[in-house]
């Protein structure tokens, strides 16, 4: 690990400065859980670090609002994982926090943190002398004609066909929700379906936030949709191993028994959390059987691009989907 500078702000706007202050190359210091990971490997190599655990204005959890839930992007995954309210109303999204990683990094991970993980593969964690154009832009992809069994099936480019391997983000992304963040230029706004973006030209690039800018709080529409929802994930191991594959899955039946509305999101297998408009669209207004389920996770992988060893995960996918939809079914009439 290389030697860096360490600050601690008191406050949110002394954190702001400070990343103003440091320049292209800070980065901000939450759990620490993949950030002091990736220090250690010397593929972050951080000039300043910015220390945001203490800042009690990151730390809060509001799940009692008529309007929206609210999760400090400081809060802790095992606090929201153990929410009352999620367990009850919206299960998917604890269920995503839950079978994130093992209960000692939930204990340290924060919920803001969580969303910015790297978006990485084996190839990106090697270092030289494997090509990586997320490690260093211009040297070619080793994963793509490589051992690609764990690489993305959607969203991939020529560049980059790595996996973004967070399960939070799948499930807040299902729930239409949004960001709050804090700058050198103020306030602002932005959709969880607008944070991550594909690789594109630009692996190195894997979301839209501004130099400086930090996530302050994440809110969800309260919805009735919610109770009949589940996080499904299929992985190698049953804990600490990311998915192979995973859907969010909500649905809420209308008086006549069919689908009045839906909500798919899948995991594991894109290049960024991956909503899923074709499979809800299939199944809204039909009943949910294992036919309709099925077409419905046809739907999210119909644009699926397997490589040469990841082809097995576009049938995986389509299963996953079509059991997260039949949990969710059977949550919904409970």
């Amino acid at each position: 690990m290389r030697p860096f500078a360490y600050t601690a702000p008191a406050t949110l706007g002394e954190a702001v400065s400070a990343l103003a202050a440091a320049g292209p190359g800070a980065r901000v210091l939450a759990g620490g859980t993949t950030l002091y990971d990736l220090m250690k490997l010397d593929i972050e190599t951080p000039h300043s670090v910015v220390d945001v655990r203490a800042l009690r204005e990151l730390a809060g959890i509001d799940t009692a609002g008529a309007g929206e839930l609210s999760f400090g992007a400081g809060a802790l995954m095992a606090d929201v994982a153990e929410d009352p309210v999620l367990l009850r109303d919206y299960p998917a999204l604890a269920e995503s926090l839950a079978k994130a990683a093992s209960q000692q990094l939930r204990n340290m991970a924060t919920v803001g943190g969580n969303l910015l993980q790297r978006t990485r593969c084996g190839y990106f964690r090697g270092g030289p002398p494997f090509a990586c154009n997320k490690r260093e832009p211009g040297s070619g992809c080793a994963a793509i004609g490589g051992l690609d069994r764990g690489h993305a099936l959607l969203g991939g480019s020529e560049a980059c066909v790595a996996t973004y391997p967070g399960d939070w983000a799948v499930a807040l992304i299902a729930f239409d929700a949004v960001v709050d963040v804090a700058g050198p230029g103020g306030t602002r706004t932005i959709p969880l379906a607008e944070l991550h973006v594909e690789p594109g030209d630009t692996p190195a690039r894997e979301h839209t936030l501004a130099a400086g800018e930090i996530i302050t709080r994440i809110r969800v529409p309260v919805t009735p949709v919610g109770r009949g929802s589940t996080y499904h994930k299929v992985r190698d191991r049953e804990s600490y191993a990311f998915a192979l594959a995973s859907a969010a899955a909500a649905v809420r039946f209308g008086g006549d028994g069919s689908v009045a509305e839906c909500r798919i999101a899948v995991g594991g297998v894109a290049t960024r959390p991956w909503r899923c408009p074709d499979a809800e669209r299939e199944l809204t207004g039909a009943a949910l059987d294992e036919r309709s389920a099925r077409r419905a996770g046809e739907a999210a992988f119909a644009g699926a691009r397997p490589g040469a060893h990841n082809g097995f995960r576009v049938e995986l996918g389509i299963r996953t989907v079509a059991e997260a939809l039949r949990i969710a079914g059977e949550r919904a009439v409970r």
